[in-house]
């Protein structure tokens, strides 16, 4: 049985009245709901509110799950709804940053790949140097536009193939792939005087 075949059942089960069924749906994807939600709001106090209101939010529409697509796919869109509007409600502006994952635990897979694998046994020049880098990284995904922004890091944080990020954005893949093309370029320009780079190759 496959993950998204298992999620069926259990919500099939949670519709039935099963509140079990539920609470394993919120064990499976609590971490990364939170890991989601903390690159929107960079407010780690936010997180954990926001998250438990994304599940609440779920559990109240789970009647009108149809199906159409994963649970995943519907979970992560109303946690990203509920943090846009909790961002509003305190007028800020919601922005996805990798800078928010700083206070995840080190052994935790969302690391930034970049810095991980640039400072493993490296020399303290090394590290500094990594940590120049995905500052700077975290600065250019921060001054994407919002498409921009989420399609990068669906693709490059959360590991998504193109069809699940043309899923989940609601647009052709070759939009999606477009996006991600223009996010690593102005990535890479970004990055370009840190790695003197020669020009036309990216990241």
């Amino acid at each position: 049985m496959t993950a998204d075949q298992a999620d069926v059942l259990l919500v099939q089960r949670a519709k039935s009245g099963d509140t079990r069924a539920f609470e394993m749906l919120v064990v499976k994807y609590q971490r990364r709901i939170e890991r989601l939600i903390a690159r929107m709001v960079r407010d780690v106090d936010l997180v954990q509110d926001i998250a438990q209101e994304t599940f609440i939010r779920a559990y109240r529409a789970l009647p009108q799950f149809r199906g159409d697509s994963a649970f995943y796919t519907w979970l992560y869109r109303i946690a990203v709804n509920t943090a846009k509007k909790a961002l509003v409600d305190l007028k800020r502006d919601p922005l996805v940053v990798e800078s928010a994952l700083a206070s995840v635990s080190d052994d935790d897979d969302e690391t930034s790949r970049v810095e991980r694998e640039l400072t493993d046994g490296a020399t303290p020049e090394a590290v500094l140097a990594s940590k120049e880098i995905a500052e700077t990284v975290n600065a250019a995904i921060a001054a994407l536009s919002e498409d921009l922004r989420q399609a990068i890091t669906l693709r490059e944080i959360e590991g998504l193939s193109y069809e699940e990020i043309a899923e989940m954005m609601n647009c052709p893949i070759g939009t999606v792939r477009s996006r991600i093309f223009r996010a690593r370029e102005a990535i890479a320009l970004r990055l370009r005087p840190l790695l003197d780079t020669r020009e036309g190759e990216r990241w």
